[in-house]
């Protein structure tokens, strides 16, 4: 049965009202859980949300958060909400620099300092005049020099004469993880996110009943405040959290959620576990015994904490067609889903009983797409859509053009619906014999190697493209023989499915993995292109004139 869902928090209000004794928030410390109900989640938010209101801020003020993914995250963001406030979440493994860059430019006037590994290298990136509310001492790692957030809960009183927000009014700002140069800061509105909800609820299970769902990609980004945040306080269901990298595992079997969502990279890493236990010749014949099939099956959502999947859904780069079929093997549906910042996340989804693969699925029945004659750009339009970026007129101009919202990815559309994704518009570089290459579906053909974890195709001014590739930790653990034939056996399997132009002439094994730390990748995973090109470019000629075809740093 289809619900009417209003903003955030008046969905919260409505589940402490009806269910104030459900779990809403897990958060894990070692063996244990600190959980909170509505009831006592909503007794914080509430008391945090009068002590906003009497810091005597201007309606409407931008308050920033600035934490790893916790209980208290989401709390904060409903109470900035409750309070009558817009809030502006960043990503927690920013450099002081980079803190300082984004806290400046939205002009937050108060920043939620939570759970995180380098306060120490942070910190100086904080303005004088910005007021600080630390979480609470239990996180790991969180700042000891601020008012806290018990204390702050302790002496305010929970507030009662909530205001329900304008729709119209900017709800959050949204920063984008600057894939391409400085992170935009995205305006969404509160009816866009209410928009969004409702008409995504179908394909996202949004009424399953006791829904549980796993929270540990950044909070600050839109796929995870939309299918861990919006989705479970519009649901009425449970977030656990992950405590740590070492305990991700534990903590995902312990919760064994309804709905999870996983980047490439990361089924790519679960993938590898599974192999490192089972080798692919004796998982082979292990399902195909069909007794012995189901139980290794059910053996490995076990393991992985997906026993009790509804919805799994993948997103943010593009997924290898041959590892969503190796999942299918397993009875593990991995669903593909395309968005980005500007539309709220939600542009199509693969449907749950008509998969194509090769595609990101069709769109949401309240999305239009078109496809530009010339770029072949994906535009849209729905509902949801930012108003633009903050303080940025020249760039919003340039994102929406005459109401279509412009994606920068390059698609097609088949005869069925269903939506191809061929590159990025600005991933496009021209060689040497002046053809436009694009990167990305050479290098989704690359990702079947199992000794290959990371890849960027590059050249520009080069005659041929080259492939620059870190090795997985099986790579590493393979003799450097066998490794040069598997990737000369690639590239010649690669090859012929393109243009001459586009033919792979070297593949450079670098030495050093691409990370957020040496700011190679964004804080959701992706490549940083011209930060990568750019680190190799000095090298590049030579490696290309070398007459072997595959060259270790």
């Amino acid at each position: 049965m289809r619900r009417t869902f209003k903003t955030i928090v008046e969905n919260f209000i409505s589940w402490e009202e009806k269910t104030p004794n459900n779990i809403f928030l897990r958060q894990p410390q070692g063996d244990k859980f600190i959980d909170f109900n509505f009831r006592e989640a909503g007794n914080q938010i509430r008391r945090m949300a009068t002590a906003l209101q009497t810091m005597g801020l201007p309606e409407g003020s931008h308050i920033g958060l600035v934490s790893k993914n916790c209980a208290h995250w989401i709390m904060a963001d409903i109470a900035i909400s409750m309070a009558g406030h817009v809030s502006v979440p960043f990503y927690p493994t920013l450099a002081a620099d980079q803190l300082n860059q984004v806290l400046v430019h939205s002009e937050s006037k108060v920043l939620f300092v939570g759970k995180l590994d380098s306060w120490e290298i942070m910190k100086n990136g904080i303005p004088a005049e910005v007021k600080c509310i630390s979480f609470p001492l239990y996180y790991e790692n969180s700042p000891k020099e601020f008012e806290n957030w018990d204390d702050l809960v302790a002496k305010n009183e929970p507030l009662q004469n909530f205001k329900a927000p304008n729709t119209e009014a900017v709800g959050t700002i949204v920063y984008t993880s600057g894939t391409t140069g400085v992170p935009k800061g995205v305006m969404i509105t509160y009816q866009a996110m209410v928009d969004a909800i409702n008409d995504t609820q179908d394909e996202v299970l949004l009424n399953l009943p006791n829904a549980v769902f796993f929270s540990y990609l950044p909070l600050c980004h839109i796929a995870e405040r939309n299918i861990v945040e919006s989705a479970s306080v519009a649901s009425g269901g449970t977030v656990y959290f992950a405590e740590t990298l070492e305990s991700f595992q534990k903590n995902l079997q312990a919760a064994q959620p309804t709905h999870f969502l996983a980047v490439p990279r990361i089924w790519t890493k679960f993938q590898m576990g599974i192999l490192s236990k089972m080798p692919q010749k004796r998982l082979n014949l292990l399902l195909s015994i069909p007794i012995i099939s189901g139980l290794i099956k059910k053996k490995i959502k076990a393991g992985l904490g997906l026993s009790n999947a509804q919805i799994i859904l993948t997103g943010a780069a593009p997924m290898p067609e041959s590892l969503l079929t190796w999942y299918k093997k397993l009875g593990i549906n991995i669903r593909e889903a395309y968005g980005m910042t500007e539309n709220v996340g939600a542009n199509t989804i693969m449907p749950a009983n008509a998969v194509k693969s090769g595609t990101v699925g069709k769109p949401y029945s309240a999305v239009k797409i078109r496809i530009d004659p010339e770029t072949s750009e994906i535009q849209m339009k729905a509902s949801w859509n930012t108003i633009g970026y903050f303080k940025e007129p020249k760039l919003t101009a340039e994102l929406i053009r005459d109401g279509w919202l412009c994606t920068g990815d390059m698609g097609e559309v088949d005869s069925e619906g269903y939506l191809k994704i061929t590159g990025r518009v600005k991933d496009m570089f021209k060689s040497a014999k002046g053809e436009y290459i694009v990167p990305a579906p050479i290098e989704n053909q690359f990702a079947t190697n199992p000794f290959i974890e990371q890849i960027c195709v590059a050249g520009v001014n080069l005659p041929q493209p080259v492939a620059l590739v870190v090795l997985s930790d099986v790579g590493k653990m393979t003799d450097r023989e066998i490794i040069i034939q598997s990737l000369g056996d690639t590239v010649k399997q690669v090859n012929p499915n393109f243009k001459n132009y586009e033919h792979i002439k070297k593949i450079i094994v670098v030495r050093d993995a691409w990370s957020v730390d040496n700011n190679m990748l964004t804080p959701t995973l992706k490549i940083k292109r011209n930060i990568v090109e750019n680190h190799y470019k000095t090298h590049m000629e030579n490696w290309y004139e070398v007459v072997e075809m595959v060259v270790f740093e």
